[in-house]
């Protein structure tokens, strides 16, 4: 039997670590890469958001709709561009 935790720390982004410019990047990245243009500011804004919501945001501003399809390989190519960009994110002061 392994030792007992004696701690847990639970963050949501932006808590403890600055992650919002990596998930931009990342969102910026697997758009561009399905021929999808979308300006950095637009998806700045609604770092946050789950993926699905996110992607459901962004409808009015790409002025089309998404398929479930799409929505799931865009949201998979998010995670490979946020995952590939880990190694900028910083802890906030006091963290």
């Amino acid at each position: 039997m392994g030792q007992p935790v004696s701690a847990f720390i639970f963050d949501l982004d932006g808590t403890l670590v600055d992650n919002v410019y990596q998930h931009a990047q990342a969102w910026h990245a697997a758009l561009a890469d399905a021929n999808i243009p979308l300006s950095m500011w637009r998806l700045h804004r609604r770092i946050g958001m789950s993926g699905g919501l996110l992607l459901h945001a962004l409808k009015r501003d790409l002025g089309r709709e998404l398929d479930k399809r799409l929505v799931e390989e865009l949201k998979a190519a998010h995670e490979r561009e946020f995952l590939a960009r880990l190694g900028d994110v910083t802890l906030l002061p006091g963290s």
